[in-house]
């Protein structure tokens, strides 16, 4: 196209030359005129030609720049965004292998937890001895405890939740934790049947261990699905004493004090008050992390506010029998029996003064609801709001892995996860 292009400027130059030359040679030139004039105009033309040719080849190249800067730019832009995304993937690859080396070590200090379980279950083989205060039949302890035993070292421990809620809304507000235990059969043992052998044979801490760690797992999913609901973990005072567990159990709170605001530690009334100096120091070392405190089967309530103050207690659990039983009418006015000089609609603001939250328990029927609202409380626990259910081993391990005795090869895998992110 462009040989065209130029043939057909090439015979319009000759034209334009020849009309010139002809032109002079008929108004008398002669011949030289002529001829000089056709050769003149042709290498005027040529060279106007050439002069405008490099103007169009100039003005190419000014376009083509121009175009290779726009591609220079978008491909800057494109390089930008590509480091922007590259560092934003580093990143997120650091943090996970952050989270995989703390899933790691977490999960190696529980396999030493476990192990300690496995030693100190090696250490009772024959049954403890069976406190007369606890009831039931010593008879049948040794078959009880070597039910517990394998319960434990087969992981057959299931975490239950059970909703707290807002009043009088009804909104799901905490989750309350317990341990099951399940039996070879399948059977569940409840608390009240277990504790009889785990309490005198020193498995008590291998138990609120499964259930911290289990408690952490659901935390970590709730926070996932960013629901900001706490989770009350019971805890006993044992386990706050125990030299060789406690300071395992501070070291994983350590880990995920994270989790400060959504882990609720909970005793009973009775254990908190007979607390040693030892359990005492315990719960000012989780309070330093930002744990909180709660008292559950409150049935004194005279209270030393001031002391639950101090001792970072931030709920008090009361079961609404004991607190209906405990009204009583005195000069026309509604109090409580402990504290017969406070009306007894006054008395969750006075503990609200020393930061303490009073929830109602073991709500059953919805005329305790309206009793419940009546003494201004604001969260209420029991069947009428929910049972407590078994949560799931898919949700437990989409949270974290399962709280089991670390095989090598398991660990390695996890190493290599943690290398590779």
């Amino acid at each position: 196209m462009r040989r065209l292009t130029l043939g057909l400027l090439c015979a319009t130059y000759l034209c334009l030359s020849l009309i010139v030359s002809l032109t002079l040679w008929r108004n008398g030139g002669g011949w030289g005129a002529g001829v000089a004039a056709l050769v003149g105009g042709l290498g005027l033309c040529f060279a106007f030609h050439g002069l405008i040719e490099r103007a169009l080849e100039t003005g190419a190249i000014k376009g083509d720049v121009e175009n290779l800067r726009e591609a220079h730019q978008i491909l800057l832009g494109q390089v930008e965004a590509l480091d922007t995304r590259v560092a934003e993937i580093f990143d997120a690859a650091v943090q996970d292998a952050t989270r995989s080396d703390a899933l790691i070590d977490e999960v190696h200090m529980l396999e030493d937890l476990v192990d300690q379980m496995r030693r100190r279950l090696d250490e009772h083989g024959d049954a403890p001895a069976f406190p007369a205060h606890l009831g039931g039949d010593a008879r049948h302890t040794p078959a009880l405890l070597d039910t517990v035993r394998e319960a434990l070292t087969e992981n057959r421990v299931d975490l239950y939740l059970q909703p707290i809620v807002a009043l009088p809304q009804r909104k799901t507000q905490f989750y309350e934790s317990f341990s099951r235990l399940r039996d070879e059969s399948g059977r569940v043992m409840m608390p009240a049947e277990y504790l009889t052998v785990a309490e005198p044979g020193g498995l008590i801490t291998a138990i609120d261990n499964l259930l911290l760690f289990r408690c952490v797992q659901i935390v970590r999913r709730l926070a996932k699905q960013d629901r900001k609901i706490g989770i009350f973990c019971n805890v006993s005072m044992a386990s706050l004493a125990d030299e060789s567990f406690f300071p395992q159990f501070l070291d994983l709170l350590t880990a995920n004090r994270d989790l400060a605001g959504a882990l609720i530690f909970e005793f009973g009334q009775a254990a908190f008050d007979a607390r040693g100096s030892v359990e005492a120091r315990s719960m000012g070392k989780l309070a330093d992390l930002g744990f909180r405190f709660s008292l559950d089967k409150v049935t004194d309530l005279d209270l030393d506010l001031q002391d639950l103050s101090r001792a970072d207690v931030k709920f008090l659990k009361i079961a609404a029998p004991v607190l209906l039983e405990e009204l009583t009418e005195v000069d026309g006015r509604l109090v409580l029996r402990s504290i017969p000089d406070l009306a007894a609609e006054d008395f969750t603001t006075l503990t609200r003064r020393y930061g303490v939250e009073v929830i109602a328990e073991k709500i059953e029927a919805e005329r305790q609801v309206v009793d419940v609202l009546e003494l201004n409380i604001g969260f209420g626990q029991g069947h009428l709001f929910g049972e407590p259910r078994a949560i799931k081993e898919a949700v437990l391990t989409e949270a974290g892995p399962p709280p089991t005795l670390v095989r090598p090869q398991f660990r390695d895998t996890l190493q290599k996860r943690a290398a590779f992110g």
